[in-house]
């Protein structure tokens, strides 16, 4: 199928080099990541090339994969085609939230999905066949893109790679960002890179981060790219 009709050109900062302007508006119908946290993410993957950090690409939330078609398109860019990428998701939208699950504002997540059609944005429904076929208008090697459908508690430890280059954490609520912190940031190689989506918009992430380098001493600088946070492991 053809790839869907590009959006209207967005107005972007001017330090955005071109390729990077390019990439963001390319995967503007398979992403609600803000501008911003994709170029962040193009950065990244920049980092990890220049500097050789080894392993995989991890992101766990993908929604209809425009993040890791903005990585993929980078690393061809970069000429790095052997990455192994790993997008963790449901691929049937949004688990439950728990009670920690809040707004910045405080408002329940469970009251706003509540309220909403499972159409709508918050719910993050797409399927695996979509997030796939958005895939096939990229020419990355497919065989190094996995797919793991399934809750990253049951999905994440046994599943994921043993060494990762960036990880990038986007499924909103406290209990699956502590999951995912806990098994994933130790296989976070030394100058790899943590993206952390939704840290300033949802309570719970917040709290599982701070919990965790709380908890594990780990001595990062997280550095705002909007609501989200992003760090070097040292």
């Amino acid at each position: 199928p053809a790839a869907p009709a590009a959006p209207r050109p967005l107005k972007l900062p001017a330090d955005y080099d071109d390729e990077a302007r390019e990439t963001i508006q390319a995967v503007r119908p398979y992403t609600m990541t803000s501008p911003e946290r994709v170029n962040a993410f193009i950065l990244a993957v920049r980092h990890i090339t220049k500097h050789r950090i080894p392993g995989a690409i991890v992101e766990c939330g993908v929604w209809r994969g425009g993040s890791m078609q903005a990585a993929a398109r980078t690393l061809l860019a970069a000429g790095d085609t052997e990455r192994e990428l790993y997008l963790f998701d449901t691929f049937e939208g949004m688990p439950p939230p728990t009670d920690r699950d809040k707004r910045r504002d405080g408002e329940a997540a469970a009251d706003l999905m509540a309220r909403q059609e499972k159409d709508r944005p918050i719910w993050a429904v797409a399927g695996l066949e979509d997030v796939q076929e958005g895939f096939s208008h990229v020419p990355y090697p497919a065989e190094r893109v996995h797919y793991v459908q399934g809750l990253v508690e049951d999905t994440i430890p046994a599943q994921a790679p043993e060494q990762i280059a960036i990880l990038r954490l986007d499924t909103d609520w406290y209990a699956s960002t502590r999951h995912e912190l806990e098994h994933l940031y130790p296989r976070l190689a030394s100058g790899g890179v943590l993206l952390i989506d939704d840290y300033g918009w949802w309570q719970g992430s917040r709290e599982a981060v701070d919990e965790f380098l709380e908890k594990t001493g780990a001595q990062l600088l997280l550095l705002r790219m909007d609501e989200g946070r992003v760090a070097v492991k040292p």
